[in-house]
């Protein structure tokens, strides 16, 4: 018996990951999958998928929401009336599966009669070919209906209720299942538990939308130190590797065109004020457009991928100060002349080093006497001309030139 922990969001990486559970039972000749499931929820087209895939699958699934204390809310309960068995741990409950918009609001009433009728009728028909309550499955939908453990029991919504999986496994073994018609031999069963790799967690982790913006962020300051100071290899590679894993959770999230496009035109007014002086107004209408295309950024992904309003702002108010005051320095330098040519060493004050050399600005370059005499160390001079850029003429300064 394969028992797979699922203590996650329903998105794409963990729909992956039960997806290769199902695949392995199969593949193994395992009698049943059981699925230890604990989940708020997640994205509906996740959902479906892992709907799709139970439904196929060739080995019985068996959803058993657990440990004691867990629930399978929103997206949850619909994945558990797609089981084979459906059962639960005291102490546990399930339901809550009205839609509401991406923002956490109630949806407008014409497109809210489209969902909500959609829904209804996708975990009914479940619950029915299922032989659970289908109006009690329903009411999940339509009236946010949520249920303990007992009572789910009592009104058919699950199939049994069961403290630990042996025992689980003991109270359904001989059960023929609907609507397959699988018989159930797991009475004494051994059982292999698995759980996500260490990749997979990784994945998951990011895709939290929180993760995404502050990799997407470190990726354009990265870049953006990178193109005004060539040659610093870190920050560009820093940058380059952020940038690429805040697109990896883009592609694998739902985002909305508009918080994309704000945060590009964000970005913009922060480059433009290096270059236009706007006294920080462009700055400040940076960091307001970044925080509310962060905050619609994820919008079509519901409001349990959304990004929080303190990380949007902490990483508005970094950015602007990084963008906005630091590549204004950077610009205003770029545009004041050359500080640093061999040319600039005339008229500097030199102090004679040893026979040939002088020590000026730091260096030590070779030098030789325009009047043709010896130099003496630890006289000062004063550069008169550089010769092919590499030998100074230098004379000595008046309060030190030896009379003659």
């Amino acid at each position: 018996m394969l028992v797979a922990e699922f203590d996650n969001d329903v998105n794409p990486v963990t729909q992956g990951y039960l997806q290769d559970v199902l695949a392995r039972g199969v593949r193994e000749g395992y009698d049943a999958v059981v699925v230890e499931l604990d989940t708020p929820g997640g994205l509906g087209s996740s959902m479906r998928e892992l709907v799709k895939s139970m439904l196929a699958s060739r080995v019985p699934v068996i959803v058993y929401v657990a440990p004691s204390g867990s629930s399978a809310d929103s997206a949850g309960a619909v994945i558990g009336q797609a089981a084979d068995v459906l059962a639960m741990a005291p102490q546990t409950n399930i339901g809550s599966s009205t839609p509401i918009s991406t923002s956490g609001e109630d949806i407008s009433k014409d497109l809210r009669r489209k969902v909500v009728n959609d829904a209804a009728a996708y975990i009914s028909e479940l619950a029915r070919e299922h032989g659970r309550n289908p109006d009690a499955a329903e009411a999940m939908v339509r009236e946010a209906a949520n249920f303990g453990a007992r009572e789910a029991l009592e009104k058919d919504i699950v199939d049994l209720v069961a403290p630990t999986v042996p025992a689980l496994l003991a109270a359904i073994d001989g059960r023929v299942t609907k609507p397959k018609g699988f018989t159930l031999r797991t009475a004494g069963a051994s059982i292999e538990r698995t759980e996500m790799s260490l990749w997979k967690r990784a994945l998951d982790l990011l895709v939290d939308p929180n993760v995404i913006t502050l990799m997407l962020s470190l990726g354009l300051v990265g870049l953006l130190v990178e193109l005004y100071s060539p040659g610093l290899v870190l920050p560009g590679t820093v940058g380059a590797i952020s940038l690429l894993v805040g697109l990896y959770g883009l592609q694998v999230l739902p985002v909305s065109v508009a918080g994309v496009l704000l945060l590009l035109l964000a970005a913009g007014f922060w480059v433009a004020e290096a270059f236009v002086p706007s006294h920080g107004a462009l700055t400040l209408a940076g960091g307001v457009t970044f925080v509310i295309g962060a905050l619609l950024l994820f919008d079509p992904a519901g409001e349990s991928y959304q990004v929080s309003l303190w990380t949007a702002v902490s990483v508005a108010l970094t950015l602007a100060l990084l963008l906005g005051v630091a590549l204004q320095r950077v610009a205003r330098a770029r545009q004041n002349p050359v500080e640093v040519s061999v040319g600039r060493l005339v008229g500097t004050e030199a102090r004679v080093r040893r026979d040939g050399y002088v020590h000026v600005n730091g260096e030590l370059w070779r030098a030789r006497d325009s009047g043709g005499r010896p130099l003496m160390p630890g006289e000062t001079v004063t550069v008169e001309s550089v010769e092919d850029g590499l030998e100074l003429v230098v004379a000595s300064t008046p309060t030190e030139r030896i009379p003659t």
